[in-house]
This record gives structure tokens, sequence and C-alpha cells, in this order.
């Protein structure tokens, strides 16, 4: 199945993916209440998405109740959701690693970095940290990476991203993945740390943002995060 079957991303089968990958499981039920289609029309998509791999039916054990069935995304839908050009980027990637060495390399992915969060700057302008939080991730979330943020205990703001656009130049350099920690903390002009990643298990990565700590944003806004 390629991105042009799937259709665009109000669609079904991308609104089935999109909120598998966000809450992690979901039953034909919830899937109902989501698309406000019948139970036929769910199955039909379910089977779809199934047949190409992209999803699987497991037995789900919760509490005291009857064990039922529940929906989950299969590794092949971070392929599905990964840059197109993945492939020619770990190419390169490696060449530069061989020809330049690793601290060549991370000077780099920084400058890579620095362009990506200036693409992003503009449409974050609050001067509220937990707004500007809010922005950036409805700006990842309209270049296809599906994020949201959530306001923790105390300091601190999470931001959750759900796919990777790098997923397989990932998992063969995890600086990819500082890159996108720094890129992050440069557009948000606040303390950004990695506490859970996809490439160790977790169902996504998550961002902590820091209220208390302030870095230097980049160019765009101008402006530093308030509490």
């Amino acid at each position: 199945m390629t991105l042009s079957i799937l259709g665009k991303r109000e669609s079904p089968l991308w609104q089935i993916i999109e909120h598998l990958q966000r809450t992690g499981s979901a039953t034909i039920k919830e899937l109902e209440d989501l698309l406000g289609i019948t139970t036929t029309a769910v199955r039909q998509h379910l089977n779809t998405l199934q047949a190409e791999g992209y999803i699987e039916r497991r037995v789900v054990h919760a509490g005291v109740g009857r064990p039922h069935h529940a929906y989950f995304t299969t590794p092949k839908v971070q392929e599905l959701l990964a840059c197109q050009c993945d492939d020619l980027a770990l190419t390169l990637l490696q060449e530069v690693f061989y020809l330049e060495g690793e601290a060549r390399t991370v000077e780099l992915l920084d400058r890579v970095g620095t362009r990506l969060a200036r693409k992003y700057a503009p449409s974050v302008r609050s001067s509220l940290l937990h707004d500007r939080v809010d922005e950036l991730a409805r700006a990842l979330n309209g270049n296809g990476i599906l994020a949201d943020a959530h306001l923790g205990d105390g300091e601190v703001i999470a931001l959750h991203t759900y796919n990777c656009p790098f997923h397989e130049l990932a998992q063969e350099h995890r600086e990819i993945c500082e890159m996108d920690r720094s890129m992050l903390q440069k557009v948000l002009g606040s303390d950004v740390s990695l506490s859970q990643c996809m490439l160790e298990g977790h169902a996504g990565c998550t961002f902590t943002v820091q209220r208390t700590a302030q870095v230097d944003a980049v160019a765009g806004n101008g402006r530093g995060a308030t509490v």
C-alpha cells in the first residue's frame, strides 16, 4: 500500500492509523465512534490495513472483565510515516561519517537542526511556554509528524511525538535524536530533554520542556519563553 492508495489525511484509513499511533490501541467500537461509520465499514477498513501489514489484532486482558480484541499498529507504520528520502539521507550520512569523521558529522547535523528550527520558528509566536509548545505541536502535525503537548506536574511540559520522519536513519545513527532535541530547544527557547524514545521500545518519543530554564531561540520570533 502506498500513500496514494491510503488517500488524503482525512480518509478513514489515515484516521485509523493516526488514532492508533496516538492512543496505542483501539477497539472496533472506539473506531466506530471516531469515524462515525458502521461496524461493517470499520471492519472493512481494518481488514484492508491488516492485509497490508500496518495493523494487527490482539487479545487484551484488562482488569477483571472478559478479554477483548483490540487493534495495534505494526512497525511497518513507522516506515509509512517516515520521510520518503530516508534511504538517500542514510547513504549520505554514512558517507559523511566515513569521509569527515564523527565530530564533523555532528556539526553538520547541528546545522541541519538549526535550519529545521528556522522553518518552525515562525509558527511559534506566543511568549507563554505552554502555548509555544502547543503551537509547535500544531506545526509538527502540519508537516506529517503526529504530536501533542501535555502539561505535567510542577514545571514540566511534555511534547509527545508518535512517529519519526527519519525512522530508519535514526535507527542507524542516534545522533538524529539529539538533532531533533536540539531543534525543539532552539524553537521553544527553553531547555528540552528526551525522556522517552520510540527506538527504545516506547510507543512514541517524549520531550520534556522545563519552564524554569531558558535558552536562546532561533531567529524568527526572537523571543525566549516565559512562564
